[in-house]
């Protein structure tokens, strides 16, 4: 008899009333949170488009804005694994809730920056600000998920990425270039105005978001009861499988080359995000508008490239090569436009092409550590890949942008990320076999 693959068995298993209380855990929960998730990433990135008109009035370079652009990563390091353990051990609701509101306000004081040393002050305070949010959902989703339902969930998260940046490069600009109220530069109103919905979206969510399927007044206490019994035997499992302590986990090999990966990953990623608009802003030839459109074309290209690699991947059970080749062809492409010189047309294809897979890595990369290292060290593993690998988000823009102030052009820059795509896809593929982590 043939054997069932273990996620049509979820399916073939999964009773009426469990999937009813999946949809209307989803429907409750994954909008909002989406919503939320996108201005997060909306107000990190939006500094992108401010610094267009920012750098003139305040005298700012490119070095110091890769820097500012950066140490919101390191904030965000610095505090992301104690807002995970709140999460865990206070109450979900109440911490994302005052993380907006804090996060909000934060982005409201970048629209009255005077000096280098605010500028740079505030950016680390927002990465502070924002660290608990993305892995603070993480945990609150185990809290209404069964791990097999978790997957499927953080996937909308990984949509919400290339959407926030189509979304967000498309607003700031607009307000970059048509809001000029109470005597303010625009780009000081992108901040402001960007920064003010977090904020009632955290007020918001104190009286909407539920802790626990306990406490859901939305749900049947059929529906409570089944959720609950299924979440505590995931849990006695969990237990009984034993955990695994951060230094076992670092000292694993895989571990240590996740982490690099994930580095290099993000190093070109956040890069290319945060000055693609400034590259693109030079093409002087091309109207507002279109320098806008051309800014976000690449990301809505990037949606279908994650939900394409993602169904790949799912179908082919393959990972490495789904995590390397976006990589290594998001490099490639770079490396094309730097030798596409003033052809503007090409060069515009070539980053398209180049941010618009930059972002395909994600649904395979975030399995190979359960496939790699084995469940009860995947979730040690997690973490630990995310919060050094962020880092990578301070490299990228600093490199990007010193080497721009240094050199006065972009292909030094543009040389280096596509070092770190490179880089990345070549590590992902030193990975070989399976190899568990034991107790």
């Amino acid at each position: 008899m043939a054997k069932v693959p273990q996620l049509a068995r979820y399916y073939l298993e999964l009773p009426p009333l469990g999937e009813r209380t999946r949809q209307r855990v989803t429907a409750r929960l994954m909008p909002f949170l989406m919503l939320v998730y996108l201005f997060a990433y909306i107000d990190r990135a939006n500094i992108s488009i401010a610094k267009l008109k920012m750098q003139g009035d305040l005298g700012f370079d490119d070095s110091l804005i890769g820097f500012g652009a950066g140490i919101f990563f390191v904030g965000y390091f610095i505090l992301e694994v104690p807002s995970t353990l709140i999460v865990e051990r206070w109450s979900a609701r109440k911490l994302l809730s005052l993380i907006m509101i804090v996060w909000g306000f934060v982005a409201v004081l970048c629209g009255f920056i005077q000096t280098r040393q605010q500028f740079c002050l505030l950016r680390f305070l927002l990465g502070a600000a924002e660290s608990g949010f993305f892995p603070g959902v993480i945990v609150y989703l185990s809290h209404w998920y069964r791990s097999e339902d978790r997957a499927r969930a953080k996937t909308y998260f990984m949509v919400t990425q290339p959407l926030a940046i189509v979304l967000g490069f498309a607003v700031s600009r607009w307000i970059l270039e048509t809001v000029h109220w109470q005597g303010l530069a625009s780009w000081r109103w992108v901040f402001i105005l960007e920064g003010i919905p977090p904020i009632f979206l955290g007020l918001f969510s104190f009286f909407y978001l539920t802790d626990r399927p306990a406490d859901a007044h939305w749900l049947s206490q059929e529906e409570q009861s089944w959720l609950s019994s299924a979440l505590a035997d995931e849990a006695r499992e969990r237990e009984a499988a034993g955990r695994i302590s951060i230094m076992a986990a670092l000292r694993h090999p895989y571990t240590l080359l996740l982490i690099l990966i994930y580095f290099f990953i993000v190093s070109g990623n956040q890069g290319l995000i945060f000055f693609l608009p400034s590259v693109v802003d030079e093409m002087k030839q091309m109207s507002v508008t279109t320098r806008t459109v051309m800014t976000m074309l690449p990301y809505v290209l990037g949606i279908f490239t994650i939900m394409l690699g993602g169904f790949s991947a799912q179908r082919t059970g393959e990972r490495r090569w789904h995590t390397a080749l976006p990589m290594l062809f998001c490099g490639a492409m770079l490396v094309l436009a730097i030798f596409a010189g003033d052809h503007t047309a090409w060069v515009l294809s070539f980053f398209i092409l180049a941010a618009g897979t930059s972002q395909a890595y994600l649904p395979a990369f975030w399995t190979l550590p359960s496939s790699y290292l084995g469940k009860s060290a995947a979730a040690t593993a997690v973490g630990l890949i995310n919060s050094f690998g962020s880092l990578g988000g301070f490299v990228g823009p600093y490199a990007f942008g010193y080497l721009r102030t240094a050199t006065g052009g972009w292909r030094s820059g543009l040389w280096a990320l596509s070092g770190c795509c490179f880089l990345s896809g070549l590590l992902a593929l030193a990975i070989r076999g399976r190899s568990k982590l034991q107790l």
